[in-house]
């Protein structure tokens, strides 16, 4: 069955990343993976919370609409308001079930409310837990690099190997990295991997030329994360 993810990134596009990574791969002993994921997270809170929010938008609204309790004729007591206090219980009970579902369905409002700092701490893990599952950390020379975007959250982090990390250094790559996302929102996702991918081509070449007898270890195909 096919994925939202491989509709939106289907064979065409799968087979522009492979082509750029084979030419740049011609130019480099380094390994280049990229990966396109969904989401790196649950975010299960921000339901919650869009639940909770929307719990107690409808509770003030039927407070302010609920007509006051009237005391009974001759007394100073008033009557105990059972009927006022289950409809505000059921209204904060739906308004959290309704918002935690769209919620869950919306990532436009999970995203609302999920701090930025949590969208960027489980990207990087994610990021580094794709860099160990997929033996970019195992190659022979130390020479693989990482490109991991990451849908729901809008970030992107590229993450290399030590002897990647000795020649272009971590800023480096985050230049990288920033100069694509940025492409994201002008060229789109596709065309800026590529030019990403050719760019690591380009400096890698310089520093960690392909040697005659290189092997390539690691596929070239674009790996897609649901």
């Amino acid at each position: 069955m096919t994925t939202a993810l491989e509709k939106q990134f289907g064979k065409p596009e799968q087979a522009e990343i492979t082509a750029a990574i084979a030419a740049a791969e011609k130019k480099t002993s380094a390994e280049i993976v990229p990966v396109i994921a969904e989401a790196s997270g649950r975010y299960d809170r921000a339901e919650d919370v869009a639940g909770v929010w929307l719990g107690l938008i409808l509770l003030a609204i039927t407070w302010a609409l609920y007509p006051p309790i009237e005391m009974a004729e001759g007394s100073w007591a008033a009557g105990h308001p059972v009927q006022q206090l289950v409809a505000f219980l059921l209204v904060t009970l739906i308004g959290f079930l309704i918002g935690a579902s769209l919620a869950s369905q919306f990532n436009g409002l999970r995203r609302l409310f999920t701090p930025a700092d949590q969208m960027a701490d489980e990207v990087w893990l994610k990021a580094r837990a794709m860099f160990f599952d997929q033996r970019v950390h195992h190659t022979a020379g130390a020479t693989g690099v990482m490109i991991y975007v990451s849908l729901f959250e809008h970030r992107a982090v590229i993450i290399a190997d030590q002897k990647i990390l000795d020649q272009l250094g971590q800023d480096r790559l985050n230049v990288l990295c920033n100069e694509m996302t940025a492409g994201f929102r002008t060229a789109g996702i596709i065309p800026s991997m590529k030019s990403t991918i050719e760019k690591l081509g380009e400096e890698l070449g310089k520093v960690l030329p392909r040697e005659t007898d290189d092997v390539n270890e690691l596929s070239d195909a674009l790996i897609l994360l649901s």
